[in-house]
């Protein structure tokens, strides 16, 4: 019997760069172009639809094209969590919203984080336990700062 010339590691860091490579060649004109049919989601809430209208229907062209170049700037300046991504979905977890934030609320001003801790959690954990499991972590770390 053979063994393979590769770990698990080898394979998730051929996946996270994979990964990477997927997400960081952008084009700005591709990021027009899926916004324009995608529904702006904090509109949703706005009308009796579950989804709202869409880029290209609520901006004109002007609005649309400053839109776009926002989101371009945030694709450029995103982060590399390539090796993150992929080990969570090794892992079976998936990522939740929460997050704790701390900031001394002088070197950037207020809302500027220092840290941020993102959480990921098994799909079977309820909300209610994640709601509090993200409590006991942030008293326990404010306790201890």
């Amino acid at each position: 019997m053979t063994q393979k010339p590769y770990t698990d590691d080898d394979l998730r860091a051929e996946a996270a760069r994979q990964h990477y490579t997927a997400t960081t060649d952008l084009d700005f004109m591709g990021i027009g172009e899926q916004m324009q049919d995608s529904p702006i989601e904090s509109t949703t809430a706005l009308v009796d639809s579950p989804v709202g209208p869409t880029w290209a229907e609520a901006l004109g062209v002007d609005e649309f094209e400053a839109a776009q170049r926002a989101i371009d700037c945030l694709l450029g300046s995103a982060v590399d969590v390539s090796d993150w991504a992929v080990s969570l979905g090794a892992d079976g977890l998936e990522p939740d919203d929460h997050t704790i934030q701390l900031g001394d609320g002088e070197t950037d001003g207020p809302d500027q984080p220092q840290v941020r801790m993102h959480f990921a959690f098994h799909p079977d954990m309820p909300p209610a336990d994640r709601d509090r499991f993200v409590v006991k972590l942030s008293q326990l770390v404010l306790r201890n700062l």
